[in-house]
Parts: C-alpha cells; sequence; structure tokens
C-alpha cells in the first residue's frame, strides 16, 4: 500500500506546475497542455473520413478551444492529477511486462491507491472513450464534444515521454526543468513548421490496447529526451543555454532559441512525431467511437465533405498567422 502522503504531495507538486503553467499565458508560453492539445485536436478533424468529418468540422472551434479543460481541471478536482500521467518506471526495470494491462487486474496485484499514486492514463482513455461511446449512441452533441475534447487531451499526453517517468521533470537527473522545455518551449518555436497531413482515421478494436502501445513508445523515447539533452548541457557554454525574453509586460528566462534548436536537431523530428502521432490517434479513437456507437446520424453530417488535403494546408496557414500574431 502506498504512502498517502506521498501520493498527496506528489499531486500537489504536479498541481502547482499546472497552476505555473497557466500563469505563463500572460507572457504567450504554450505548453504542450495548450499550443499542441489544440494543434492536436485541430487537426484529428481533418483525419475523419466523409461519414463524420462535417459534424466535427461544424464544432472544430469547440474541440480546439477545450482541448486544455482536462488540464483547467488538475487545480479544481484533486482525481484529476493522476489521469494525466503515468509513471510505469515506479514498477522496475521491465515495468510493461509486470504491469497488467486490465484495470481489475492491476488493482490486484498493486492495489489502487498504488495506481493512483503513480498515474493511471492508459486506463482513463479507455474510461473517456467509453463515455464517447454512449455519448454517441444518445446523440448528446454536447456530451460528445465534451468527452471528444477531453479524450484528444489524455491522447496527446500519452504521447509525451515526460509523462510516463518518475522523473517526470529531470529533477532525478540534474535536469529540472526539461518537461516545459519539451513539451512547451520546442513546440513554440517549431511547431508552426510542422507537417499535419496525417492520413485518414482508421476504426481501432481494442481501445486500451491503444493506450498502452502509445504508452510504450513514449516511455521508449525517454532516454534520448533525457540523454541528449544533458548532453548537449554538458557541451554547450553556459552563458548561451539562457536567454531573456520579453513577453507581454513581462521578462522572463528560459531556454535560448539557439540552444532549443541544437536540442531539436539531436531530437531528430521527435517531437513533430509525437505531436503528429497524437493527431492520428485522436482521430482514430473518435471515429472508432462513432463506430462502435453504431454511426449515429448527427447534425451536420449532410453537409460533409471529402476532407482533401488542401483544406487542412489552408487552415494551417490561417492557425499559424493567428499564433504569430497574437501576443498575450
Amino acid at each position: 500500500m502506498v504512502n498517502l502522503e506521498k501520493y498527496k504531495m506528489r499531486n500537489y507538486s504536479r498541481i502547482v506546475v499546472v497552476l505555473l503553467l497557466f500563469s505563463s499565458l500572460s507572457i504567450a508560453i504554450n505548453p504542450w497542455g495548450f499550443y499542441a492539445h489544440k494543434r492536436a485536436n485541430r487537426y484529428a478533424v481533418f483525419t475523419l473520413p466523409e461519414e463524420l468529418i462535417g459534424f466535427y468540422k461544424k464544432h472544430i472551434d469547440y474541440l480546439t478551444e477545450h482541448a486544455v479543460d482536462a488540464d483547467k481541471r488538475r487545480y479544481a478536482i484533486k482525481e484529476e492529477a493522476p489521469r494525466h500521467n503515468i509513471d510505469i518506471d515506479y514498477y522496475g526495470d521491465d515495468p510493461f511486462q509486470v504491469m497488467p494491462r486490465k484495470w481489475n487486474d492491476a488493482v490486484d496485484k498493486f492495489s489502487e491507491d498504488t495506481l493512483l499514486a503513480y498515474g493511471i492514463l492508459p486506463w482513463h482513455i479507455q474510461t473517456v472513450y467509453n463515455r464517447l461511446v454512449r455519448a454517441f449512441e444518445q446523440k448528446d452533441v454536447n456530451y460528445i464534444l465534451k468527452n471528444s475534447a477531453d479524450l484528444g487531451h489524455y491522447v496527446s499526453d500519452a504521447h509525451v515521454p515526460l509523462h510516463t517517468t518518475l522523473n517526470y521533470d529531470g529533477q532525478l537527473t540534474g535536469q529540472k526543468g526539461i518537461h516545459a522545455f519539451w513539451e512547451s518551449r520546442l513546440p513554440e518555436l517549431f511547431a508552426d513548421d510542422y507537417d499535419y497531413l496525417v492520413g485518414t482515421a482508421e476504426y481501432q478494436h481494442s481501445i486500451l490496447d491503444v493506450a498502452w502501445k502509445v504508452v510504450e513508445e513514449s516511455f521508449n523515447s525517454l532516454d534520448s529526451v533525457l540523454g541528449f539533452e544533458k548532453q548537449l548541457s554538458a557541451e554547450y557554454e553556459k552563458d548561451k543555454q539562457y536567454a531573456y525574453e520579453k513577453r507581454g509586460e513581462k521578462t522572463i528566462k528560459q531556454k535560448s532559441t539557439e540552444f532549443s534548436q541544437a536540442y531539436h536537431i539531436m531530437l531528430n523530428g521527435m517531437v513533430e512525431r509525437r505531436l503528429r502521432l497524437s493527431i492520428t490517434t485522436v482521430g482514430n479513437l473518435w471515429y472508432s467511437a462513432w463506430i462502435d456507437a453504431g454511426q449515429p446520424i448527427l447534425d451536420g453530417m449532410q453537409n460533409s465533405d471529402t476532407p482533401f488535403t488542401e483544406e487542412i494546408k489552408i487552415d494551417h496557414k490561417i492557425t499559424k498567422k493567428d499564433a504569430r500574431g497574437h501576443q498575450h
């Protein structure tokens, strides 16, 4: 049985991080929870097949803006924090062989308290997916949109390597701050130029298997995320690693553009790949939930069009211009 006080303190520290990230909105910092989550939900709409894209396009702005609702709940609802991560390395050197995939089996083996203390992300993805299926079955548009936005958020969280480890902010390896660096600073600088054409959504038979596959892939990228930053920090001139930048009325210290670019190059496209995979997986699960619900006819479907690649290119130009043209 895990120490509950330790659990409370761990999640309190995560909540504090979220609060700090929210406060950074005023100076135009876009953490994965804002910039990339919104991008993933928005571009997932364009992966949907002709039967479904009309409905989602009708509500694309809602899905974009509400992609961050789950993060907002993290400091309002105590149960929310463990839904965003799974510190899988807590369970040993070969955790994916040790950890049962099904919730009840995992509870029997490790206890619910332990699972909650170290994160329940893959299981929560399945929970929200099931809610989305029910929403489709009931043709409840508000519930469909809420759970679509939330599902996109948790799926995207699972694609971030630092959401899969005890060392979630590099605090165990002398790399404190790497979480925001990887998932905030790099997308802020480079994601406007990523390729968001990822193909058409495909039906997935086992949502839990999808969630665990994503988590394992993210965890397998962790050595590169930490190792490359440590190597670069050791080799790079200290006075060039950070820069002070004006954001609105504030001046902040953060990783310099030069250092960030060098790290981005060392990662060899990892951030873009994880974001593209987020988009693909979100679209796949939205589509699969609709299929599992019996393919209900929803308002807006009659106006659906084939998702031509040119359409997403136009949308990307618009959102890219908006991102560069607005300062918070």
